[in-house]
């Protein structure tokens, strides 16, 4: 479907189309505004403004507390300045529980208005409507009653209270309406002292709570400080940590110096080891044991290694005097042997030193490495109770913070027990106001005006977007696919006129005019030949199927062609009550076998002749399916220049979709504001998928004056009244 451009008279077409919409919806819309304004009781407002500031407290400590930006903290004055223990305030501050009456006498002397007794009406009725059954009624009639009266007076106060922030400041409005000026002034003033003084109660209730609740904490946190010193007392007791601290501090120094000990003994102990096995590798080569190092510091060792060497250099000098066996040399050799034996006593001496400084060395090694292994156990032994000791410390110690901070706290809560965390000034009193601010008469009515206007126009609109019938062609055929070959005028009945046959009774008239552009667009329907054998159906009944084949062939016929019109509605069959012909004999009688002749009539000449439905028979379908149909159609053709065939509408029965294969075209016949989208398009899928040929689609009864095709309208009722006056001024001429 292709978008189609919206014009504004499109819009005032619809305007125009739905316009006793618009005139009842702004009529009723705008009475009841007026009335409504009319009789509305004039309204005073009287406005106060107060300052609110937050207040900036020092704490005790000397500390300033800044009040965080909080963008919630106006909105929450303003319902406060509106709460009901303020509005309670006012009744209390003004003794409006006895003296509210005095500003408000009674008006029954009046006498009842008509207006109020119907909105009092309208509202017993609402609340009839939501009123619970039987005893739940009864419940909130009873509750009702138990409100004092000082609690009704307060809600009538609150309904009142109008309060305003001033942009971009720390003010606010504080207006009350009222039908009273005076009172109207006096509650706007008391409201603010009211809410000063219900800010102050509420600083006093939470300091009361607060200092409550602080006190009952630091009770407790005074018994948990009180257990855990205990606690802390008692652990060091068992652990005996009198001095835990000194000997923390002791330990790693000591275990510091063990592990340096240890560490040179191992060193010790290493040497020694490599010495020990070097002599005992050398063992029994004293020559080589002596160049050793841990030999040659022996001084022992060093004298007898001179002696030796004395003692042979003077043998060598004896033997040069005496002989081997002199006396003085076996001497001399004796005291060297006895000089070398001394030696190797010392070298053995010297090697058993050497083991015994070896297992010494070991020994200490171990010994300090036992040392250094207790010295640990005692370190992890240390550290397991002091952390022990540290957690049983700190909680000592947080608790007493805690429990010191409680005390200071309810100290300092006591001293600014009496200071505000908000400031409020009373920066203008509320005067007695002059003149009334409701109703306001000229706004009312003016909106009164654009509601009923827009809003009529509004719904014309809604209505026209869910109405989902045949409105125009173009629309018509985008939607469809479909050409509309006609638009037939609506034409209202009047007494004489015969709408199955105006065409004929009123040549002239601007439905004749439609229907002769009808016949005009299916003669020319066609290059060559225009369809000869023509069926015209609806979708459904009502649509004025019967009144376009009645009129259509009438119309053809006045056109000197030979048109025969076949009735095959063989189930509710209407076009011999037209005419005025016998049905006794007709299509049915044809197609069953029972006549072969006198079926056709004739109308007023012989251009027109006409085929009844005849009597009704029991199986229309199997009939208009049989082959006499088809021969009576062919011959039908051969004889007339135009056979129009009307049918029953193709949603109630199947006859149409059969009778549109034995005819060259189907035209479709819809009512314009009663024919929807939907079914046209369900019933065109009928025909569709048995490939009829449609011709296109009539649409009947469109009223042009509420559509753009209006100007039809208006060119037809020319030409019919050009028409008539030429007539009369020809007969009055002869």
């Amino acid at each position: 479907m292709q978008e189609q451009e919206i014009h504004l008279r499109d819009y005032l077409r619809v305007v125009r189309k739905r316009s006793y919409i618009v005139y009842t919806f702004f009529f009723v819309t705008f009475t009841v505004v007026l009335i409504g304004t009319l009789t509305a009781i004039p309204i005073y407002q009287a406005s106060t403004q107060i300052l609110v500031e937050q207040n900036e407290t020092a704490s005790l400590m000397g500390n300033i507390i800044y009040n965080r930006f909080d963008p919630e903290f106006y909105g929450t004055q303003s319902q406060l300045i509106r709460s009901k223990n303020v509005a309670k305030r006012v009744v209390k501050i003004l003794s409006l529980d006895t003296t509210y009456d005095t500003y408000f006498p009674s008006k029954d002397d009046d006498g009842p208005s008509f207006v109020r007794s119907a909105v009092a009406g309208v509202k017993e009725f609402v609340n009839g409507l939501f009123k619970p059954e039987d005893s739940g009624g009864v419940a909130i009639a009873a509750k009702a009653e138990e409100k004092s009266r000082a609690d009704i007076i307060a809600k009538i106060i609150r309904q009142g209270i109008i309060v305003k922030p001033v942009k971009d400041s720390r003010l606010f409005d504080i207006s009350y309406q009222s039908e009273n000026p005076e009172f109207a002034k006096l509650i706007a003033n008391t409201i603010a002292m009211a809410y000063m003084d219900e800010i102050m109660a509420i600083k006093h209730n939470s300091t009361g709570y607060a200092l409550k609740w602080m006190t009952q904490k630091a009770n407790e946190e005074k018994a948990k400080l009180s257990k855990s010193e205990r606690a802390l007392q008692q652990f060091m007791k068992t652990q005996d940590i009198v001095t835990i601290e000194d000997r923390i501090t002791i330990v790693p120094q000591k275990m510091a110096d063990f592990s340096r000990r240890l560490s040179e003994a191992e060193a010790q102990r290493k040497e020694l080891e490599a010495v020990r096995e070097k002599v005992e590798s050398l063992k029994g080569n004293t020559r080589e044991l002596e160049n050793l190092q841990a030999f040659a510091g022996n001084k022992v060792l060093q004298s007898l290694r001179g002696e030796i060497l004395k003692s042979e250099q003077q043998i060598q000098d004896l033997s040069q005097k005496y002989g081997e066996k002199h006396p003085v040399m076996k001497k001399a050799r004796a005291d060297l042997q006895i000089l070398q034996q001394k030696r190797e006593e010392e070298v053995v001496n010297n090697i058993e030193s050497i083991r015994n400084n070896y297992e010494l060395a070991r020994s200490n090694e171990e010994n300090i490495r036992n040392l250094l292994g207790s010295t640990r156990q005692e370190a992890m032994s240390l550290n397991e109770k002091f952390v022990q000791y540290g957690i049983l410390k700190r909680e000592v110690e947080t608790n007493k913070a805690l429990y010191e901070a409680l005390n200071m706290r309810i100290k300092e809560q006591g001293v600014t027990e009496e200071t505000q965390k908000l400031n409020v000034w009373i920066t203008a009193e509320a005067e007695r106001p002059g003149s009334p601010v409701k109703p306001q008469k000229k706004r009312n009515i003016m909106l009164g005006i654009i509601l009923g206007l827009f809003g009529g126009i509004g719904i014309a609109f809604f209505i026209e977007y869910l109405d989902n019938t045949i409105k125009n062609p173009d629309e018509a055929e985008a939607r469809l696919d479909l050409s509309v070959v006609g638009v037939i005028e609506l034409i209202k009945k009047k007494q004489g006129l015969d709408i199955e046959k105006a065409s004929w009774q009123e040549p002239k008239s601007s439905f004749a005019e439609s229907m002769k552009s009808l016949r005009t667009a299916i003669l020319l329907s066609s290059a060559d030949s225009p369809p000869k054998r023509l069926l015209i159906t609806s979708m459904q009944p009502q649509e004025g199927k019967t009144t376009i084949s009645t009129n259509l062939a009438l119309t053809i016929a006045q056109n000197d062609y030979k048109v025969l019109l076949v009735d095959a509605d063989l189930r509710r069959p209407s076009i011999h009550k037209v005419f005025g012909i016998d049905n006794s004999k007709g299509l049915s009688s044809y197609l069953a076998g029972a006549a072969d002749e006198g079926i056709t009539h004739f109308f007023q000449d012989e251009n027109l002749s006409i085929i009844p439905s005849g009597p009704l028979p029991p199986n229309p379908s199997e009939l208009l399916g049989s082959n006499r149909l088809k021969k009576l159609i062919k011959s039908a053709g051969e004889k007339f220049d135009f056979v129009i065939i009307d049918s029953p509408p193709s949603m109630s029965a199947t006859d149409s979709l059969i009778l549109s294969k034995v005819v060259d075209r189907t035209l479709i016949v819809s009512r314009a504001g009663k024919t929807t989208y939907e079914v046209l398009d369900k019933g065109l899928k009928s025909f569709i998928e048995i490939n009829a040929r449609i011709l296109g689609m009539v649409i009947n009864a469109m009223d042009m004056k509420k559509t753009k095709y209006h100007y039809y309208y208006g060119y037809y009722n020319y030409y019919s009244d050009e028409k008539e006056e030429r007539g009369k001024r020809l007969e009055e001429r002869g």
